[in-house]
């Protein structure tokens, strides 16, 4: 049976991952340290293959059996936990992003590093190519997760080169789907809690400022054919659908039936204002591209916060899977 490693394996990302190589057969060691990863996201997952081990990836991390793949996607990801967390979201994209590393050495795995659009920066080319070397500031307050993402790519890339370890560089657009916390800050999640619960949805600047938001299933088939391949440069995984922020907004709005107004808040030091991915690259090399339009993905995020506000209230009982949905 095939072993797969999934550092961060808790998390949003991580726990749509577990499940998805789970379904194809897998042996799924899922390693977490519950910063921002919640055992909700994967108690409908405990049986015999998966293992789950709270693990800060920080340390050397020991896993006694034979590793075919490892995926190192822990990070604070959202700005609320890499603001709250500078030091640590630094700590792992390097000692955690060594450490991976050095287990894929040592089992002789296949590597992949989730790393991210934020490499781009605020963008001075749209849409970005991998070839972009992008425009980040290194001292502002985005910086300690723009570059511990810059700096995994680099550790990888070296890993690579002199070890000769088989790996390869995933750098991920915004993505969304059910198991988002509400809280953390991202325009989706955020923007429905908003909805639902009657508060006004805040956006930042004039909301002119786009994004290219990718569902989390689509997310995923990317990463498996990425691993499963040969390549070893930098892949963009993102839909390269543009949109704008207040056109997310009222999409959201329309969708909960909300008529709570739309606020607009002082635009965060350094926030990009385009996302796009160029993936040419994904749909050459590995037949890829997002299958999941936003008007098709978001009904599944609200019908989820649907579902969370109304166990959190009492109104529904728990039940299996409740808040894990398998689709």
């Amino acid at each position: 049976m095939t072993t797969s490693v999934v550092t961060g394996g808790a998390g949003f990302l991580g726990s749509h991952l577990c499940e998805h190589l789970l379904r194809r057969g897998h042996r799924v060691i899922c390693l977490d340290n519950l910063d921002t990863g919640t055992l909700e996201n994967i108690e409908h997952l405990r049986d015999d293959a998966f293992a789950f081990r709270n693990t800060e990836c920080t340390e050397r991390i020991d896993v006694p059996e034979p590793v075919d793949f490892v995926f190192h996607l822990a990070s604070p990801a959202s700005p609320i936990d890499y603001l709250r967390l500078p030091l640590h979201t630094l700590k792992v994209g390097s000692y955690g992003t060594h450490n991976a590393l050095g287990l894929a050495k040592f089992k002789r795995a296949r590597f992949l590093v989730a790393s991210s659009s934020e490499v781009y920066g605020d963008p001075a080319m749209h849409p970005q190519p991998e070839s972009y070397w992008g425009n980040v500031n290194p001292i502002g307050p985005r910086g300690v997760y723009d570059e511990s993402k810059r700096y995994a790519e680099a550790l990888t890339m070296a890993y690579h080169r002199q070890q000769g370890v088989d790996t390869c560089i995933a750098r991920i657009f915004n993505t969304y789907g059910a198991k988002m916390r509400p809280h953390d800050g991202r325009a989706v999640p955020t923007f429905v809690r908003q909805a639902l619960t009657g508060k006004p949805l805040t956006v930042f600047g004039d909301g002119t400022q786009t994004r290219s938001f990718c569902y989390v299933d689509d997310l995923v088939d990317g990463l498996i054919r990425l691993a499963e391949s040969g390549e070893h440069e930098p892949v963009n995984l993102g839909n390269p659908e543009e949109h704008q922020v207040i056109e997310l907004a009222e999409k959201i709005l329309a969708l909960c039936g909300s008529s709570t107004p739309i606020v607009h808040e002082a635009l965060p030091i350094d926030d990009p204002r385009l996302r796009q991915p160029d993936i040419t690259r994904a749909r050459t090399i590995l037949g890829w591209e997002p299958q999941t339009p936003l008007d098709a993905g978001l009904p599944h995020v609200v019908e989820h916060e649907r579902r969370r506000l109304a166990l959190a209230n009492g109104q529904i009982a728990a039940h299996p899977q409740e808040l894990n949905p398998v689709v």
